[in-house]
């Protein structure tokens, strides 16, 4: 059942559009990102799981929970379609992070290596929670996470060229120039809010 969904010469198009459609209007602070990224996480999960990324396609579900996780944030946040406080975090909440990051791709990279045939265990594991962390981030709005993600697709570049996933791969190429231009969209909004201050 989805290896003949994801062989159909849609599902992967159609969750790389949808992609590119939350990234730009997360960049514009638009709550219908979250729809976008539902859909298209939903897509995704699909052709991770037919790749043999196991880790990647357990973050697809993960990212649908946020999505609603993310759409109620930014619902309270955003009264009057006003555009919501970005926040930033310490160097201590970074580091923890990172760590956490890390310690958790190693514990689930080992055991998809002993207890599966996952291709790439530890680079999926660690993009994967990368990812997990840095949405958590999204959801708080917090500047910093177009710095996270920036690091996570680079990787997620070769990753997914790695797998065949050649239109993905480029996705995640396009979001690297479009990562650039949200990390300095908010970077403005915040000015922009602490000036009022």
């Amino acid at each position: 059942m989805i290896s003949n969904l994801v062989h159909s010469a849609w599902i992967e198009p159609a969750a790389v559009i949808l992609a590119i459609a939350y990234l730009l209007l997360a960049i514009k602070q638009n709550i219908n990102c979250w729809f976008a990224a539902f859909f298209s996480s939903l897509l995704y999960f699909f052709v991770m799981y037919s790749a043999g990324l196991y880790m990647e396609a357990g973050l697809q579900i993960f990212y649908c929970f946020m999505a609603v996780y993310g759409w109620t944030q930014w619902r309270v946040s955003l009264p009057d379609n006003k555009k919501f406080l970005v926040i930033t975090w310490n160097r201590n909440q970074h580091i923890k992070a990172i760590s956490l990051i890390f310690l958790l791709a190693f514990a689930s990279g080992w055991a998809l290596e002993k207890f599966t045939n996952a291709a790439l265990p530890f680079i999926d594991s660690l993009t994967t929670w990368g990812a997990i962390i840095t949405t958590y981030m999204v959801a708080k709005r917090l500047l910093e996470n177009w710095i996270y993600w920036f690091v996570i697709d680079t990787i997620s570049v070769f990753l997914f060229y790695s797998r065949g996933l050649f239109l993905t791969s480029i996705l995640f190429f396009v979001y690297l120039i479009i990562i650039y231009f949200g990390y300095k969209s908010w970077t403005e909004m915040k000015d922009e809010i602490d000036a009022k201050n």
